[in-house]
């Protein structure tokens, strides 16, 4: 009987991780959409404080306790990352760059959240870790040079940046996620960011943006209520029904996934070379989170270890 439910649980895991990762792979297409009719600052930030509205009405529905002065630290990193650098970076690049492009730089994301992790543990990489991540980062690198006619565009380091910056919010988010739980990391991020948005988010507020058209207004409340906050609820919450190891292999799925909604929602062209390398990136990825690590130990615990 414990076998069965046991099993029933990972099936409804791998179930929510599915749509987390199906929630996320909309994510630039639609905030393609959105950013040409709202701007990056309201597309990136104006969902966020929506959001922030959807997690407020959760958190005191089920009565969550406040996060301590230690946890609210680590959370002003999660809301700088996921909160505030993602989005109002990949909505400044999705002006510049079409959604399949972004797609392969992104799939980095995985690799460098698990170079983050490792660090924030306190281990050391193996060399494999290294070479997966040098090949990874290079393929992108020259898909973007490649498509920007001999060199790297603005919109590419804007990419990477937010590439980066999520990575080091998910790792600590992941340590945040032992005490809080992991919906409610992204939920205290928001209500912690929401408020320092608002201003920023009126002042680019437009009344031209009242006429936008019907699959803007459907984006924008797509990329604030389930992008930012929902998606998050199914990921978290699948990883941990069905074990973070096994539900995190969907997330292999997303640049691919990423790439047909653009071609449907964007009308884009999946070229070869995106494909190819879309293959190369997530294979490294896929190489470089299976590495073993080594334990970093300090001086003075070798020390302490050899006095015994």
């Amino acid at each position: 009987m414990q076998v069965q439910r046991k099993e029933k649980k990972e099936r409804l895991g791998l179930f929510l991780g599915c749509i987390g990762v199906l929630c996320f792979s909309l994510t630039l297409p639609t905030t393609r959409i959105a950013v040409e009719y709202f701007g990056p600052t309201v597309a990136g930030l104006g969902r966020t404080v929506i959001a922030s509205l959807l997690a407020t009405i959760v958190l005191l529905i089920r009565k969550e306790k406040l996060p301590s002065a230690k946890q609210f630290k680590g959370l002003i990193i999660v809301a700088l990352g996921a909160v505030l650098g993602f989005p109002l970076l990949t909505s400044w690049a999705m002006e510049k760059l079409p959604a399949s492009h972004g797609a392969v730089e992104i799939a980095l994301l995985p690799l460098a959240t698990a170079g983050f992790a490792i660090i924030r543990a306190g281990e050391l990489p193996s060399f494999k870790f290294w070479i997966a991540s040098i090949v990874g980062f290079m393929a992108v690198i020259v898909y973007a040079i490649q498509l920007g006619l001999g060199q790297l565009q603005y919109a590419d380091f804007a990419l990477l940046a937010s590439v980066v910056i999520l990575a080091f919010s998910y790792a600590e988010g992941g340590q945040l996620a032992r005490d809080l739980g992991g919906w409610q990391v992204i939920a205290w991020a928001l209500v912690i960011a929401a408020p320092f948005f608002i201003v920023p988010v009126l002042l680019n507020v437009s009344g031209e943006m009242l006429h936008a058209p019907l699959r803007a207004w459907v984006s924008f409340v797509y990329l604030a209520l389930v992008s930012q906050f929902l998606a998050y609820v199914a990921w978290y919450s699948g990883l941990a029904m069905g074990g973070v190891s096994r539900v995190s292999q969907i997330q292999y799925l997303q640049p691919f996934l990423m790439i047909l909604f653009s071609a449907l929602l964007l009308n884009e062209s999946i070229t070869l070379f995106t494909m190819v390398t879309s293959v190369i990136v997530v294979l490294s990825v896929v190489l470089g989170k299976n590495t073993t690590v080594r334990k970093v130990q300090s001086t003075s615990q070798d020390s302490l270890s050899q006095s015994k």
